[in-house]
């Protein structure tokens, strides 16, 4: 059975086990990276609070707000196999120090549209959609270099832990950046945050990892976004990978970031009892730091335990768990029960995104893991813009708690689905060998030999 993925029939990954707890914070380079990679995800979040709130104060356009969410996730639903291809042929240290320098030109560009009055519709969708941009060069890039921080054999570990550092990043964001947006107001605050983004961008120039030391380096050669994209046909071959991008594909499109869209509405609409006399706005802090809260202990808790192992089974009801719980959020109107099903939640998501995004990293080809590293970025970040679908166009016509109990319970019976596309994978892979078996039997019984007929897996 694979160590990795726990179908019978795949081929095992010797080197791959259950890690030491924290076993990626053993390698000095790794720890300072997650360090480094917190802080520039918590200057991402700084820069949505003072920008967004800017573009409102200045154009009161809901399209605008919508086009924020939908700039944000095309870069990942378009480019990312692309620029997984380029983490594949290239210095990762070169392409993360890139789309850091990114993100910070454009916070320099927001900053001097607002110091000089000159911001127009036009040129902050042209922001909006580099600050994307940015994300996505960064993520195939990353996950290779924690690859190469710590091997194959505490990569989960890895995973987790920069998962966890993430989520930190995105508790702390909103916060540090209300922060700077009064005390400093929104021009200042700006070019602060730039600051931010510094130290994962020295780390680069410091660091001795490429995300190809331990693999070796690939020839470079010219990829096109079109070849780059062929690695769909060739991923399908393998159903595990297959599955594991799915699941990741499930949760972003039937959930993704409209849960805290759906937020506002829910901590409303709970009354004054439920929530204990506290204000709508008060309830939907809370709400919104539980959400968060329940990632950063996800990954501290899955990471420190060892209660999940890295396989397909995990990942599956991870899935289940976290479309239940937020299932069971859309619909309830007690303020505590709401808080913790956001904690629940937010643990079983840690725990799907951080096995799924292992599973197929340890399975893919060396040559292509960079590509398919952002074939699984497009499912679980790209497909993030099919939430304001599911939830946001279903919740105007159905109401927002309608919408949102419906596309987790859909999240909950696409992982069935799944599960049954495995499972038939798992028995149309044994069929040969079981036939292979009975002709062996009776073979041996015209023989007068003994022969055991193996049970179908």
């Amino acid at each position: 059975m694979c160590a990795a993925c726990g179908v019978p029939t795949h081929v095992p990954l010797d080197d791959v086990g259950q890690p030491t707890k924290f076993a990626a914070l053993r390698n000095p380079s790794c720890r300072v990276y997650l360090l480094g990679g917190a802080l520039a995800m918590m200057a991402d979040n700084v820069e949505h609070v003072i920008t967004y709130w800017v573009l409102w104060e200045k154009f009161h356009s809901p399209a605008l707000t919508g086009f924020e969410v939908f700039s944000h996730w095309l870069p990942f639903l378009v480019l990312s196999p692309y620029f997984g291809a380029l983490a594949d042929r290239h210095d990762c240290r070169k392409l993360i120090q890139g789309a850091q320098l990114l993100f910070m030109s454009v916070s320099a560009c927001w900053g001097l549209l607002f110091a000089t009055g000159t911001l127009r519709v036009w040129n902050a969708c042209v922001l909006l959609i580099l600050h994307g941009m940015a994300g996505a060069i960064w993520m195939p890039a990353e996950q290779l270099m924690l690859e190469d921080f710590v091997g194959p054999a505490d990569l989960p570990s890895a995973i987790r832990l920069n998962s966890t550092a993430r989520s930190l990043g995105i508790l702390f964001g909103p916060v540090v950046g209300s922060a700077l947006l009064l005390g400093l107001g929104p021009e200042r605050g700006i070019f602060c945050n730039i600051a931010i983004y510094l130290p994962l961008t020295v780390l680069m120039a410091r660091t001795k990892y490429t995300g190809h030391t331990r693999g070796g380096t690939i020839p470079k050669q010219r990829v096109g976004a079109l070849a780059a994209m062929r690695v769909f046909r060739e991923v399908s071959k393998d159903r595990v990978i297959v599955a594991m991008i799915v699941l990741a594909g499930l949760g972003s499109f039937f959930v993704g970031s409209a849960i805290q869209t759906a937020m506002p509405a829910i901590a409303t609409s709970m009354g004054v009892v439920s929530t204990g006399g506290a204000s709508g706005g008060t309830a939907y802090g809370v709400l919104l730091f539980a959400n968060g809260l329940g990632g950063v202990l996800g990954g501290l808790l899955l990471e420190g335990t060892g209660w999940l192992r890295l396989s397909v089974r995990a990942a599956m009801w991870s899935t289940v768990v976290y479309g239940l719980s937020s299932a069971l959020f859309a619909v309830s109107h007690n303020y505590v029960v709401a808080a913790l099903l956001l904690v629940v939640g937010g643990v079983a998501s840690l725990a799907a995104m951080s096995i799924t995004q292992t599973v197929v990293q340890l399975l893919a080809p060396r040559e292509k893991r960079g590509q398919v590293v952002g074939l699984y970025g497009v499912a679980a970040n790209g497909l993030r813009i099919g939430s304001g679908f599911t939830v946001g166009l279903l919740g105007a016509a159905v109401g927002l708690r309608v919408s949102l109990g419906v596309s987790a319970l859909a999240m909950v019976a696409g992982t069935a689905v799944v599960a049954g596309y495995l499972a038939l994978g798992t028995r149309r892979q044994a069929a040969p060998e079981l036939a292979a078996a009975q002709a062996e039997v009776a073979d041996a019984a015209r023989h007068d030999e003994v022969a055991e007929l193996p049970e179908m897996p």
